[in-house]
């Protein structure tokens, strides 16, 4: 049989937790409708006591017109002494109008004794009391038990029975949480089989909530399902306070891919999982990291000679899975490490000739570049043109005669930035200058102003990244710098390299790839 296993987003509340997360109103309303567009079964949208964004935010996403998803508030069990009917947080949760109400209780009695500096007994009928009070006001409630795991492990007896009154109290589902995110798969998995046998009485299912502070969140979380949880909560990308959460998107793609018998999201959309991983990222203005299974720039990238080899005659030679199905692509990268099998299939994109002795010429190139401070992984357009002059077959759309750039400032006034460009373009001499908002913005702006009558379509190229990197850094301020330039047109996205011991120098190189590019893919 087919187990269904609910999927609970917190991104919009223990997401932003994580150091340097942030995101705005806007922000979350904009990652709930991506959640609900793939089939995420709950979102949990914050905590309406703690401040005016998430009181707001309930009440906007209200407006939206969700399909799948149900929004959930989160809150804390009653105050100590306080009775639920007139404490701020149980007001807060019921006048947020969620229709769900999640509630951390606590489970571990040092944390009862020594951290709330409650009695036992207390923290029971806290729980109890939360969950009643929410439930008579028609309210569902998921209650997640906080450090279920070392509380068990502390304490098991008076753990059960935290567990139980939740239950009692009316709770539709306990959430077992590893808060602290130090216990390790066989664990959850004996801890969740005996919660789950502790229920029975009362019916109510259980699910699991990891940090991955031993880098073991996602395996918990499967260990979790395997014993009977029946609900994964986590976050996108697993973003989250210290090392983060359990992250959502290798868990899906785990329970539909890699396991048998169970079912997410209505098994489908998965081909989207890499779009809302890079668009979590790009909202909440964070680094995506490559290495990132099944979703990163590098989770099916062959840099090996070897490996490209094997993947041209079988791909599931080294790759576990089609790329497509979770929506990201394969890559073959060159580098000092790379052998003809790579080039050939990067060639095969460019029509070149499949010469032997062009792919020996190609590979040494790139090994001299290298050897230089050239990498060409994330600058796939300087490599297609270092290929086509390998080749012979490359036509340069124009020459450069002569460029001098010049940055000064004075007292009192803004720094200036001028470049002066003399091209030789279609035999005639182009010499033109240009002001700039730095000095690479300046070169760019005064080659497209050399170039544009000849190639009126560079109007629509635009540059949309420039890093910079220092290659040698033992050389001092003599080092060699690199420099990679990410530009946009209506159809593509490509970058180029340059690198020399003159950060303008490099950043020229890799501009005048960057047209080249741009007039070469317009020909075709």
């Amino acid at each position: 049989m087919t187990r269904q296993i609910q999927i609970y987003d917190t991104t919009l509340r223990d997401g932003t937790q994580g150091e340097g997360v942030s995101l705005s109103l806007q922000d979350k309303l904009e990652i709930a409708k991506r959640l609900d567009e793939i089939g995420v079964d709950y979102i949990e949208g914050g905590y309406p006591l703690s401040n005016e964004k998430d009181q707001q935010f309930f009440q906007k996403v209200q407006q939206l017109e969700l399909q799948h998803a149900q929004i959930c508030a989160f809150g804390m069990t009653r105050r100590r002494g306080v009775a639920a009917d007139v404490d701020p947080g149980m007001l807060a949760l019921r006048d947020s109008q969620a229709p769900i109400c999640t509630i951390v209780g606590k489970t571990w009695d040092f944390h009862v004794t020594d951290v709330l500096r409650v009695e036992l007994a207390e923290n029971l009928e806290m729980i109890g009391d939360s969950i009643s009070f929410l439930v008579a006001e028609g309210r569902e409630v998921i209650y997640d038990a906080e450090h279920y795991f070392d509380g068990t492990k502390a304490n098991a007896e008076y753990a059960a029975q935290t567990i139980q009154a939740a239950a009692e109290a009316g709770a539709s589902l306990i959430v077992l949480c590893d808060t602290n995110g130090g216990s390790l798969p066989e664990e959850i998995t004996a801890m969740t089989a005996q919660a789950i046998d502790l229920l029975a009485q009362w019916s109510v299912p259980v699910g699991i909530h990891c940090h991955n502070d031993c880098d073991v969140a996602i395996a918990n979380s499967l260990a979790a399902v395997d014993a009977g949880a029946v609900q994964v909560q986590g976050t996108i990308n697993g973003i989250g306070e210290r090392c983060g959460n359990a992250d959502l998107i290798s868990v899906m793609a785990n329970l539909a891919f890699k396991k048998e018998g169970f079912e997410v999201i209505g098994n489908t959309d998965f081909e989207h999982l890499t779009e809302l991983s890079r668009f979590v990222y790009e909202t909440a203005n964070m680094r995506l990291r490559r290495e990132q299974p099944f979703v990163g720039r590098s989770a099916f990238a062959h840099k090996g000679g070897m490996h490209a080899h094997a993947i041209a005659r079988a791909v599931n030679s080294y790759e576990h899975l089609d790329p497509a199905v979770v929506g990201n692509e394969r890559r073959i990268l060159i580098s000092e490490l790379s052998g003809r099998s790579n080039v050939k299939a990067l060639t095969a994109e460019f029509d070149l000739p499949d010469d032997d002795q062009v792919m020996k010429d190609i590979l040494a190139e790139v090994v001299k570049l290298e050897n230089e401070g050239y990498q060409f992984e994330a600058a796939k357009a300087s490599f297609a043109l270092l290929m086509q002059r390998c080749a012979g077959t490359f036509n340069a759309h124009f020459e450069r005669v002569n460029y001098h750039v010049e940055v000064g400032a004075q007292e009192g006034k803004s720094v200036t930035n001028v470049a002066t460009v003399k091209l030789r373009v279609a035999g005639e001499m182009q010499h033109v200058v240009s002001e700039g908002d730095g000095p690479v913005n300046a070169l760019d702006a005064a080659m497209r102003k050399a170039l544009q009558d000849a190639y009126p379509s560079l109007e629509s190229m635009r540059l949309v990244d420039y890093k910079v990197r220092v290659v040698n850094s033992e050389a001092g301020t003599a080092a060699r710098t690199r420099v990679f330039i990410d530009c946009q047109d209506e159809h593509d996205i490509w970058g180029t390299v340059g690198v020399s011991e003159n950060i303008i120098e490099a950043s020229w190189i890799a501009l005048v790839d960057a047209i080249e590019y741009k007039l070469y893919k317009d020909e075709q």
